[in-house]
């Protein structure tokens, strides 16, 4: 008897070493580009999800388990592409999309949907819905009540009755316009999303379906109302020539972004406070020569990762 159960020990202690390490999605903290490896590919990377049965990153490595709640359920999903956007930081992102139309970016599209059949016919839409991940503000405890922007963040509401990026699953969406279609690659305007935002799906716009003519929103029933935005000193022509050296439209896409108001709305910004954002590979510096104008200072390259 005792020979045959630690015959039967040896065999389940084989079967555990032979399975196969599980796979994961690795984020660089650099430039949030995501790759499948069992193990980190070093310094500057951080466990994205996981973890998968296959080194693509596809196949969940456990079926869908029930949570506390007997009538839930848990599912993995993996992003389809990761946004590469003019957007590095999230301050003075448009709250919106569409908000500002100079605000371009490419979704690079992750295997196996990187082939060109994934995106067969696309070319025939102007704007698609992606449903992304706000990666940065993802917490493990869900809020009931938020503390919109629009509302001074000094109200408190239902989550569920916001867009705000703290929501449970940490889920978005935006309708962008679709400027360019490639194999692996869709070229987006009108965006606002932050760089290295994982996308979880693509869906093209109906217009005889989502637009609805007859829909409001007490809450937020018009765009933000835009301020002026003036230059100072060589500030104009610095940015012209960046413009000229990215090919982005960038004079358009600063003054869209600033003339919004990026500031929290209960701040009341003294003229001699500098105000800063990140936009494609440079720094923008700005201030409040008074209540309600904004005033850019200087464009210069970042000196940040």
């Amino acid at each position: 008897m005792r020979p045959l159960l630690l015959t039967i020990l040896l065999a389940l202690s084989l079967s555990a070493l032979a399975a196969p390490a599980p796979f994961f999605l690795w984020q660089s903290k650099v430039d949030g580009h995501l790759t499948c490896a069992q193990v980190s590919p070093g310094d500057g990377w951080i466990r994205f999800t996981g973890p998968f049965r296959d080194a693509g990153c596809r196949v969940a490595h456990d079926a869908p388990v029930r949570s506390r709640s007997e009538n839930a359920m848990q599912y993995l999903v993996s992003p389809v592409g990761i946004v590469r956007s003019c957007f590095k930081e999230k301050f003075a992102i448009p709250r919106q999309p569409h908000l500002a139309s100079a605000a371009r970016g490419v979704l690079e599209l992750l295997p196996p949907f990187d082939q060109g059949e994934a995106v067969q016919g696309l070319e025939q839409v102007s704007h698609v819905w992606l449903l992304f991940l706000f990666h940065q503000a993802l917490e493990d405890k869900p809020r009931l009540k938020v503390r919109p922007p629009r509302l001074g963040g000094n109200q408190s509401v239902g989550v569920f009755s916001t867009r705000a990026t703290h929501r449970p699953n940490g889920i978005g969406q935006s309708v962008v316009r679709l400027d360019k279609v490639e194999p692996g690659r869709l070229h987006l305007s009108g965006i606002d999303l932050l760089d290295g935002t994982p996308v979880l799906d693509i869906k093209p716009y109906v217009p005889y379906a989502d637009c609805v003519s007859d829909a409001h929103n007490a809450m937020a029933d018009a765009a933000p109302r835009l301020i002026p935005v003036d230059w100072h000193g060589d500030a104009l022509s610095s940015a012209h020539q960046h413009a000229q050296r990215l090919s982005e439209p960038l004079v358009e896409l600063i003054e869209q972004c600033l003339a919004q108001d990026p500031r929290p709305a209960y701040q009341q910004p003294e003229p001699e406070r500098r105000y800063g954002a990140r936009f494609w590979d440079l720094d923008v510096h700005w201030h409040y020569p008074e209540l309600g104008r904004i005033r850019v200072l200087d464009v210069q390259m970042t000196s940040r990762n």
